[in-house]
């Protein structure tokens, strides 16, 4: 990544992202505005290849991205990247002609796309999704209903995840239009935190799509090798946020009296702040390891087959998992600092802390994630490191 390219990332969040920390906060309109002055600097989509259009950048450039994204905003920087979810599928498993009718106008209108994979019924045990997928002649018809998904409603394409009606043990990955008729939006779920993000309840109803648009291999295992990236993305949220519920503790300690001085002067103060900055190196660190083994394995021309083998990347499940953590526990501290204040919504420190719990909860809660460790580089003892 070139050094202009995240002087402009910082320079968009510090016009764009600044402001108010309750402007973002409400469940209100898409902030158009706000992702229209992030396709001005070029570098919406970001992680595109080069040969479709985009910048070609890394995902090791793409942590970098993201923590500067989330200083501003972690609501608006999920929305920016979570399409990475969608289009790296794309990118290994569609065809060549589906890559160039769907993810180079990506490239070209900065737009986004959304994924499709949890159910109510089914959580995280996505082999009891019920939307189902039909062949009909030279057609695809899906039809089920997703509970949660994000930037659907103004995504350029949808990548559905549903059991083949042909043969129920198997799974596969649709690419469906937004303007398919049939894809109907159910409501847009009032989230705790990243309140500037849209994710919705989604109903499919028959929708058609050509044979040609479903993705090769199991839908289930595509899913799983799309959340590298996402959730190695969704780690480095963390940082920013961090960072950002430091820099208010200092701002406040250097003018809260106490005793005979300032908070900043006490050293309690100091040891807790010194804790912060050492989690916020770890977290850096391991997101960049995470993300560097993906680039690794995206650089390969055989990336599609060694991902199909591999799956799940250990360091993508202990980035998430770690900086969740430490994140949240560097959010519960500096919320103490603040005293009564920090249990209100006057100081931005109750928003910050509502935004870095995400990283724990989604695409896949904690408890999912040590299971999945547990059953593939736990027991396994040839994977262990």
């Amino acid at each position: 990544m070139k050094p202009e390219d995240l002087k402009a990332v910082r320079t968009f969040v510090k016009e764009c992202l600044s402001g108010s920390h309750t402007e973002l906060d409400a469940l209100g309109e898409k902030p158009s505005d706000v992702y229209e002055k992030f396709r001005d600097t070029g570098l919406a989509n970001w992680w595109l290849p080069e040969e479709l259009g985009g910048r070609g950048l890394s995902l090791e450039d793409s942590v970098g991205i993201v923590n500067e994204l989330s200083y501003g905003d972690a609501g608006v920087a999920f929305t920016l990247f979570i399409s990475v979810l969608g289009t790296s599928i794309v990118q290994l498993y569609g065809s060549e002609e589906l890559k160039a009718r769907h993810l180079a106008p990506m490239a070209e209108r900065g737009s986004f796309c959304a994924t499709l994979g949890s159910e109510q019924s089914a959580g995280s045990e996505l082999a009891k999704i019920d939307t189902v997928v039909a062949t009909d002649g030279d057609e695809l018809v899906v039809t089920g209903e997703k509970f949660f998904s994000t930037n659907t409603d103004f995504a350029d394409f949808l990548v559905v995840v549903a059991r083949s009606a042909e043969d129920p043990e198997a799974y596969h990955a649709v690419l469906i239009p937004r303007d398919t008729p049939g894809v109907e939006i159910v409501k847009r779920w009032d989230v705790i935190g990243l309140r500037a993000s849209y994710t919705y309840q989604v109903s499919l109803k028959g929708c058609r799509v050509p044979v040609a648009n479903r993705l090769e291999g199991s839908g289930l295992r595509l899913l799983e090798i799309g959340l590298n990236a996402s959730r190695i993305l969704i780690a480095a949220t963390a940082i920013g946020v961090a960072r950002r519920i430091r820099d208010h503790c200092m701002t406040y300690a250097r003018t809260k009296p106490l005793r005979d001085g300032v908070l900043m002067e006490n050293p309690v103060f100091a040891q807790r702040l010194g804790q912060m900055e050492m989690q916020i190196d770890v977290m850096k660190s391991h997101c960049l390891r995470a993300a560097r083994d993906y680039d690794a394995i995206m650089a390969d021309p055989g990336a599609a087959a060694s991902f199909h083998r591999q799956g799940t990347l250990k360091s993508a499940l202990t980035a998430k998992m770690f900086c969740g953590q430490a994140g949240w526990d560097l959010a519960s501290v500096g919320s103490e600092m603040f005293g009564g204040l920090g249990y209100t919504h006057d100081l931005p420190i109750g928003k910050l802390m509502r935004d870095i719990r995400y990283v724990s909860l989604v695409e896949g809660g904690d408890d999912v994630l040590r299971d999945l460790l547990f059953s593939r580089y736990v027991i396994p003892v040839p994977r262990r490191s």
